[in-house]
C-alpha cells in the first residue's frame, strides 16, 4: 500500500479511499470540520461532531459513516480506527492497519495542548506516520496554554476599565469557542457574530455549551466581549463601536506584526495547532520508523526529525510513496 498525494488531495492507493480530500470524492476520511478539509463527497467517514458540522455549513452529508473514537471498523482487507486529535471538538487521527499489521496513522490537523472543547489528544503509535507540519519550523514554541489565557484576561480587564470595547478575532469555528470557554470561566460576559454563536450553538448541542453568551445583534453592552471573524472585521463592520480594542488570536503572533497581519492591535499566540517541540515529541511518542510531513513547514520539520535521527521526508507536489 502507498499513499499518493493528488490534486484532490492524500489518497490510499489500492483503496477507495481518500484523507480530507478537498473535492467531491467516492470515500473520503475527513479528519474535522474545518472548511479546507470537507467537501461534498459520495461517502464520508468521520466522527459524529465532525458530521453535523459539515452538515452546518454544506447542507446534509451523503451517505454519513459516523465512527466513535476508538472504535475499529473494517474497509475491505483493512482495519480502520478513529482517535482523538486535539485540534477542534471532533477532530481525530485514522489509523489503518494492513492484514499483516503494519499501521500508518494520519492525523490531519493536530494539537495536543489541554483544551476545554476538544477531546484530549491520544498518541496513535504506528509503523509509518503522516503528520501536518502547520508550525513545524523551530521558530514556533508557543507558551503555556494557561499563560497565554492569562494574559489575554489582562489585556481585556484593562480595555473594559477604560471604557474601551475589547474585541477578539478568532475562527468561527474551534479556536473561537475554546477562547470563549477559558473566558466564561473566567466570569466574563460575551458576545459572538451569529457566525461563531452558531457554532458555539452546535458546541453546546455536542455536549460543550459555553456560559455568559448572547448572540451579537449590533450592539455591545459595557462590559462585555465580543467576538468576531478576522475575515470580517476589516470591512468596517466594527465602525460602529469605538472606541475599541482589538487582539487576535493565532499561533501566527509569534511571527514579526502578526497584529497587524489582521489589523489588530495585539495578538496573543492561542493556537488550536501543535507547536514544533510538540510535534517533535509527537513523533517519538508514536514509535514511528517511517514519518512524513505535509502541510505548513513540511520540509523544515522532516530535516529536524532526520537530525534527530528519524527517517522523515515532506510530501510536497503530486507522487506517490511507498509506505510499507
Amino acid at each position: 500500500m502507498s499513499v499518493e498525494l493528488r490534486r484532490n488531495g492524500l489518497h490510499l492507493t489500492g483503496t477507495p479511499l481518500s484523507l480530507d480530500a478537498k473535492r467531491k470524492s467516492p470515500l473520503s476520511f475527513v479528519s474535522h470540520g474545518h472548511s479546507d478539509h470537507i467537501a461534498r463527497h459520495e461517502s464520508t467517514i468521520a466522527t459524529a461532531a465532525t458530521l453535523r458540522f459539515m452538515a452546518h455549513r454544506l447542507g446534509p452529508v451523503a451517505a454519513p459513516l459516523s465512527v466513535p473514537f476508538r472504535r475499529p471498523f473494517e474497509l475491505g482487507s483493512l482495519q480502520l480506527e478513529l482517535l482523538p486529535a486535539g485540534h477542534i471538538l471532533g477532530s481525530a487521527q485514522l489509523r489503518v492497519t494492513r492484514a499483516d499489521g503494519k499501521r500508518i496513522v494520519y492525523t490531519g490537523d493536530l494539537n495536543t495542548a489541554p483544551s476545554l472543547t476538544a477531546e484530549a489528544t491520544e498518541v496513535a503509535t504506528c509503523d509509518t506516520l503522516v503528520i501536518e507540519s502547520t508550525f513545524g519550523h523551530p521558530r514556533y514554541r508557543f507558551p503555556p496554554r494557561p499563560e497565554v489565557m492569562g494574559q489575554v484576561e489582562t489585556w481585556l480587564r484593562a480595555q473594559l476599565h477604560r471604557g474601551v470595547t475589547p474585541v477578539l478575532l478568532g475562527y468561527p469555528l474551534g479556536k473561537s469557542q475554546e477562547a470563549m470557554k477559558q473566558l466564561a470561566g473566567r466570569g466574563f460576559l460575551l458576545v459572538a457574530h451569529p457566525s461563531i454563536f452558531e457554532v458555539a450553538e452546535l458546541y453546546a448541542e455536542l455536549g460543550v455549551p459555553i456560559e455568559n453568551l448572547r448572540r451579537y445583534d449590533g450592539r455591545v453592552e459595557p462590559g462585555e466581549v465580543l467576538f468576531f471573524p478576522p475575515h470580517l472585521a476589516r470591512g468596517g463592520a466594527l465602525a460602529p463601536h469605538w472606541p475599541r480594542a482589538t487582539a487576535v488570536l493565532t499561533g501566527w503572533a509569534m511571527d514579526p506584526g502578526g497584529a497587524r497581519r489582521y489589523g489588530a492591535d495585539v495578538a496573543f499566540p492561542l493556537s488550536d495547532h501543535a507547536d514544533f517541540p510538540s510535534l517533535m515529541r509527537y513523533v517519538k511518542d508514536t514509535g514511528a520508523r517511517d514519518v512524513i510531513t505535509c502541510h505548513g513547514f513540511a520540509e523544515e520539520l522532516a530535516q529536524a526529525l532526520r537530525d534527530a535521527g528519524t527517517d522523515a521526508r515532506p510530501l510536497g507536489k503530486p507522487q506517490q510513496m511507498a509506505l510499507f
